[in-house]
Parts: C-alpha cells; sequence; structure tokens
C-alpha cells in the first residue's frame, strides 16, 4: 500500500489519485454523489442541493468524517490544504477534532474582555473603576477588534484603535491600551496567543505631548465662600453636610460618602479609614476638628439603620459620585471636589509654618522615599490634628467676614 500496513483499501482508494479534482469540476458537480479528490477529500453533493467538503480519516484507530465547509466559502485549494493538515495531524498521533474544538472555543477579544473585567473585578477599589475598565473598551476597541478572536489580533489592529484618539484623548487612550494589553495577557497565560500587541506599538505612535489635566481647585480663599453657599442652597441636608466635611478634613470623595459610624470615635475625635477603602490601601485616621465633631452629631439625624454617616436618597445607599461635584460646578464654581484636596494643601503650604511631611500624611500620601519610609513609622497624627484644626478655624475665620461683608 505504501504508507503503512495499517492502511485500508478504502483509506487507499479514497487518498488516491491526489488532487482528482479540479476547480471546474467542483463548480459543476450538480448529481448527487460523492465526488473523491485524495487524503480522503470528497465533495458531497445532497439529493436537495446542499455541497460539503467531507474528508475520511483514521483518529487514533478510529474511523470518521470530518465536515470541512460549503465550497462557496472554502476553495479546492483550501480544502486540499486542511485535508493536507488534518492527515498530518492524525498520523503523528494527535487528534484534528480536538484540535478544532479547541481553536473554536477560543473567545473573541470582545469576549476575553468580559471575562477578564468580571476576574478582576472583586480586585477593584470601586465599582466605578470596574465600569470604566469595560465601558472604554466597549468605546473604542470593539468596533474594531471585538468579534475577532483573541489569537487574531494583530499589532495593525490595535493601531487602528488608538491612532485616532492618541494625541486628542491622550489620558483615555493611554488607559485603553493598557486594557487592550490586560486582556491580551490573559489570553497569552491561557495559551491562545504568544505575544501582546499592545506592547508592539510604541513605535508606530506619536509621542504623547499633552500635560495631564490636573483636578481643577479653588484658591483657598475662595473655599469658604463656596463652602457658605453649599450650605444655603437647595441641597439635601446630608449633601451640605459631607461635602462641608470633604473639605475639613481633605479627604476623597469616597472616603467621605461612605464613611460609617463605626469608623468614628466621636469622644477621641478621630475617624479610622479601613484600608480597603484607601487608596492607597493603608489604614489613615483623620482628626476631627471641632467643626468637623458638630457637623457628625447634626449627620446622627440622618441615619437610616444602614451605618452611613452621609446617606444617600436611596436607603440604604450612599451618596452617589456625582452629587457633590454636580452641586458645586451647578453653583457657579469651577472646581472638582477632589481640587478642594488641592487648596487645603495650597493654604499649608503658603499660610502656615507646618512641615511639609505633616501635610502630605494629612492627605494620606506618601512621603520620601522607601528607606525613609521604613524608619519613619509615625503618622505625625498630633501635629495632623493641630493643622486640622487651623484649617477649621482658617475657614471659619474666612466664612465670618463674609457674613460680615453681606
Amino acid at each position: 500500500m505504501g504508507e503503512g500496513l495499517g492502511e485500508t483499501l478504502a483509506e487507499h482508494l479514497n487518498r488516491r489519485p491526489e488532487k482528482a479534482l479540479t476547480a471546474q469540476a467542483v463548480k459543476n458537480a450538480s448529481a448527487p454523489g460523492k465526488y473523491f479528490d485524495g487524503h480522503g477529500l470528497y465533495l458531497r453533493v445532497d439529493a436537495n442541493g446542499s455541497r460539503f467538503w467531507v474528508q475520511r480519516i483514521t483518529i487514533r484507530g478510529k474511523r470518521c468524517e470530518l465536515g470541512l465547509g460549503s465550497p462557496a466559502l472554502v476553495t479546492l485549494a483550501e480544502a486540499r490544504a486542511a485535508a493536507l493538515e488534518n492527515r498530518k495531524l492524525a498520523r503523528s498521533g494527535g487528534d484534528p477534532l480536538q484540535a478544532r474544538r479547541e481553536a473554536q472555543a477560543v473567545l473573541t477579544f470582545a469576549e476575553a474582555a468580559r471575562k477578564v473585567h468580571e476576574l478582576h473585578r472583586p480586585t477593584w477599589r470601586n465599582p466605578k473603576h470596574a465600569a470604566q475598565f469595560i465601558s472604554t473598551l466597549e468605546t473604542y476597541a470593539f468596533p474594531r477588534l471585538g468579534k475577532l478572536k483573541v489569537q487574531d489580533v494583530t499589532t495593525a489592529d490595535v493601531l487602528a484603535v488608538l491612532s485616532p484618539i492618541w494625541t486628542v484623548k491622550a489620558e483615555t487612550a493611554r488607559r485603553v491600551r493598557q486594557r487592550i494589553g490586560t486582556v491580551m495577557k490573559w489570553a497569552i497565560a491561557q495559551g491562545w496567543r504568544q505575544d501582546n500587541p499592545a506592547e508592539n506599538i510604541s513605535q508606530a505612535l506619536p509621542k504623547a505631548t499633552a500635560r495631564p489635566e490636573h483636578r481643577r481647585a479653588l484658591p483657598y480663599g475662595e473655599v469658604a465662600g463656596c463652602v457658605e453657599t453649599v450650605q444655603t442652597s437647595n441641597a439635601g441636608l446630608s449633601t451640605k453636610l459631607a461635602f462641608e466635611f470633604l473639605v475639613l478634613t481633605a479627604s476623597r470623595s469616597g472616603e467621605v460618602r461612605e464613611a460609617r459610624w463605626d469608623e468614628i470615635d466621636m469622644a477621641a475625635r478621630v475617624w479610622e479609614i479601613p484600608a480597603e477603602r484607601m487608596k492607597m490601601k493603608r489604614p489613615h485616621r483623620v482628626p476631627l476638628s471641632s467643626r468637623a465633631v458638630a457637623i457628625l452629631k447634626e449627620a446622627k439625624a440622618l441615619g437610616d439603620g444602614s451605618g452611613l454617616v452621609f446617606p444617600g436618597t436611596k436607603k440604604g445607599r450612599p451618596l452617589s459620585d456625582m452629587t457633590l461635584s454636580k452641586l458645586v460646578k451647578e453653583l457657579g464654581f469651577n472646581a472638582d471636589v477632589h481640587g478642594f484636596r488641592t487648596s487645603f494643601r495650597t493654604w499649608a503650604q503658603e499660610r502656615t509654618n507646618f512641615p511639609r511631611e505633616v501635610a502630605e500624611a494629612a492627605l494620606a500620601h506618601l512621603s520620601g522615599d522607601a528607606v525613609e519610609r521604613a524608619y519613619a513609622r509615625s503618622d505625625v497624627f498630633e501635629k495632623r490634628r493641630k493643622m486640622m484644626d487651623a484649617w477649621a478655624a482658617y475657614l471659619s475665620e474666612a466664612s465670618a467676614k463674609i457674613l460680615r461683608i453681606r
């Protein structure tokens, strides 16, 4: 038989002669039957006119037939190449059926992105970050990459996604590239590809020249006026109290909005924020000024049983992320809520003699290099208490001046 004693007569006949068909013969074949070509490949024409490429093959001692598609989509040359590849794999002990199943199991980029999103969801600091991961990919990457198998995504595809936004939306483009890369690293771990196309395009993209936009902040001399305006607005009491508390403690929006009563020691005038709610994943103690304590006493009346200090309009839910920032802008102040931390920091630098590390500690920033931090274990809490009392006094005096002027 030429290729091995184990080959059957049927297999021999199915394999010989090679390339018996022609493209024209395939096109003209209309009578029901089987039209053999070679390597077990034949064109099957059914009585209803359906036409399919089929390959008879022995896989690990078991005879079976593999469908290779319709001649309308798979040319004779493509069918021959597939049949030859299947036969080589089977002869070496492989399983073309298993290889096909594995290939079909590979996810599209959109499917893989959603899988990665779900895997990483528990690790993100808040739902907003989780939502941003998938929403930016849906907006910018899915139109081009979504339907492609992850192993088929090329650097050219990633470049086509990033090029339109690389210079006009630099920060967004950087994040999209990073998130595409995260999906690709997961695909590499699955064994579906060897490279990360999001990392291989640096030289193809123009140098980003746009400076990062800093959060807009009010001059510290205008902060008291903003607080006063918020207090006299039509906002809800929880919103008003949360905003002033945020300014007085120089805290981040999420830290204040999600503050809980079990974190606060009214007698010691201390707010202890657990590590899981801090950006740097380190617990943070906040000294409370007399005015901050007064705000908390007033907030006691807002309790809805959830344990939240500043509950939102929905029972058991904190104030929304947009509540404070929207209020400030609607009242005519060109500032981001996060920017009030900058106002505080500038005040501490220009109007006080408190050391830099004290102001940085008040903002829960890491100060100095790793070696310096290893020896400086103190959170300079008592010095920070004096600083926050001074900040509250400054705002109170400025507010009093505003009232006198009015």
